[in-house]
């Protein structure tokens, strides 16, 4: 299996060391953040600094002013890394490790561009606004998101890209100090806290046959209850996550909204594809793939946004499944790609990092559990962050893998994947 691990361009620019390390765990590629949101990183073995504070969402690269000319919405840059194009520093040392690089590109999750332009996000069904969401139903973010997409894919060095929130983003969000804890809400009535009620997306329910109001209307009698004290309504799985849906929501008007929403992000999805592929041709980059972080329910919102498993695949090359947490979770995010296209990539993204809840002491049977299902790649999040004693398990899980491989090879006849 070709193995990927991320990283962003701090882990790397000022650490000379950190491209051999990366390319010691046995990785075939590093996809490495280009355009990124905010976060707190550590950096455990870096050799100027522990902790990486990026306080907004920001390019980590020099933009193209032509490209943004006049446009209100507009990435912001960084200034908490010392290097005027990190990701083209980082990039050129991990390549001259013989490691290939595969930008990563978050998308719809920004916190400074809703807070600086709050018409353009998300709005829920009692008027929140959530200023991390940018609402992919209005023209002007659908305009930022494409046009960020074919710029922060295609530079110089990449052999691909890999969006993530290409797609809605809803009420779930890492926010620093997060309260939200106080009403178990459960999938159903997250979904419904994240349905958008901006006047972009009232006007595409309307034009399919909901009066304007009426959505936000029957999200909060549906929700009502539950702020009351009832337990909403969770089907297992994602299935029964819809049903219970429909069941808080009613069915005729929980399928308008999904139509809506499933119509303008498979919008979204086919317009970035599009763009950052011209933007490829024009580099040129050959064989340069576009990947989506996904999750094969068509309603989920977040990073990992939800697709249509069995159309997602005619325009974008794969996919990015998260697959941490046991058996039955790799078997629901891997088993709706089962029947796609030959030559289409299914990657199964596994958590390394012991504190965030992965486990790098199992990869080699999670890895081996994910390849039956149908994975021919792996993601491992994520090497930057990773200590001593979780790279150390990975390294010896690849090795196993690699052994496995020339094993199986041997015996068909078929060359094993060579260690890096």
């Amino acid at each position: 299996m070709r193995v990927g691990a991320f990283a962003y361009p701090w882990d790397v620019v000022g650490d000379p060391q950190a491209p051999d390390r990366f390319a010691a765990l046995g990785v075939h590629q590093v996809t490495l953040a280009a355009a990124y949101h905010s976060t707190r990183a550590l950096t455990p073995r870096h050799p100027r600094h522990r902790i990486v504070t990026a306080r907004h969402s920001a390019i980590l690269y020099p933009p193209d002013p032509g490209r943004w000319a006049g446009r209100a919405l507009r990435p912001y840059p960084q200034d908490w890394v010392a290097d005027p194009d990190p990701f083209g520093t980082a990039a050129r040392a991990l390549t001259a490790a013989g490691l290939e690089v595969h930008s990563w590109v978050v998308l719809a999750h920004n916190s400074r561009l809703g807070a600086d332009h709050p018409a353009s996000v998300v709005r829920n069904a009692y008027g929140d606004r959530y200023p991390w969401a940018p609402c992919i139903a209005r023209p002007e973010v659908r305009d930022y998101l494409v046009r960020l997409a074919a710029e922060a894919a295609v530079r110089p060095g990449a052999r691909g890209v890999e969006l993530e929130s290409c797609g809605w983003y809803g009420l779930a969000h890492l926010h620093g100090h997060d309260k939200l804890a106080g009403v178990g809400l459960g999938g159903a009535a997250e979904y419904l806290m994240s349905v958008c009620c901006c006047p972009v997306c009232r006007a595409g329910y309307a034009a399919l046959g909901l009066p304007d109001g009426e959505v936000a209307a029957a999200v909060r009698r549906a929700l009502e209850p539950v702020w009351a004290g009832a337990a909403p309504p969770d089907g297992g799985g994602r299935a029964g996550e819809w049903a219970a849906v429909e069941e808080l929501l009613g069915a005729g008007p929980a399928g308008v909204v999904r139509a809506w929403r499933e119509r303008v992000a498979g919008e979204l999805q086919r317009a970035v594809v599009h763009a950052v592929r011209d933007a490829a041709a024009r580099a040129p980059v050959d064989g340069f793939r576009v990947l989506l972080h996904a999750d094969p329910a068509p309603h989920r919102c977040g990073p990992n946004a939800g697709v249509d498993p069995a159309g997602v695949l005619a325009h974008a090359d794969g996919v990015v499944v998260p697959c941490t947490g046991g058996e039955g979770a790799r078997a629901a995010a891997l088993g709706p790609f089962a029947g796609r296209p030959a030559g289409t990539t299914l990657a199964a993204n596994l958590t390394v990092v012991s504190g965030l809840g992965g486990s790098p002491a199992t990869l080699a049977a999670d890895a081996a559990h994910a390849a039956a299902l149908g994975a021919d790649e792996l993601r491992l999040y994520h090497a930057g962050l990773a200590g001593a004693a979780d790279l150390q398990a990975v390294r010896g899980a690849l090795r196993a893998l690699n052994r496995s491989a020339g094993g199986r090879a041997q015996g068909s006849g078929a060359a094993a994947v060579p260690p890096n």
